[in-house]
């Protein structure tokens, strides 16, 4: 489909806050998923100004989103985490437990578990999509479903215990 302007606009605005919900399953961090958007969304307006038409701009952007997170998890400077300094009480956090376990559960899979997981089960991918969306044959999708989920549930009881 030829894309012009207005439909990259119409696209970014539409889908900003679905784009912003997946980034923060993958990486967990509010500033870190931001931050993905936004290089997701300038990478989807710039290939669709470039190249003058997409077939699929979701999946593009899908692709665009979780491709630019893995990359990032394998950059060095990534694994260092910086600290300033801490507040003297926690603010308020409005979600739930179970909700924060299962993120944090989330954050100590691998990159490409969580991003199976993500596309999958957040998504609502197929197989054979999110197969295609990750450059993966379908089997390793499953297997790293099967695996993710495996270990979701250990660290859920875990944290249960």
């Amino acid at each position: 489909m030829r894309i012009d302007d207005a439909a990259l606009h119409a696209f970014v605005e539409s889908r900003r806050t679905a784009l912003f919900r997946s980034a923060y399953l993958l990486c967990g961090d509010r500033h870190e998923a931001e931050d993905l958007v936004q290089t997701t969304l300038v990478t989807v307006v710039l290939g669709g100004r470039r190249h003058g038409r997409l077939d699929n701009i979701e999946a593009y952007a899908r692709k665009v989103l979780v491709n630019t997170f893995i990359a990032a998890r394998r950059r060095f400077w990534r694994r260092e985490q910086t600290y300033g300094e801490l507040p003297d009480r926690a603010g308020h956090v409005p979600d739930t437990d179970t909700g924060l376990a299962v993120r944090a559960a989330l954050a100590r899979l691998t990159a490409k578990q969580r991003a199976v997981l993500v596309l999958r089960y957040w998504e609502d991918l197929s197989v054979e999509a999110t197969a295609e969306l990750l450059g993966m044959r379908e089997n390793t999708v499953k297997s790293h479903t099967a695996r993710a989920l495996t270990a979701l549930r250990a660290e859920m009881a875990e944290e249960r215990v």
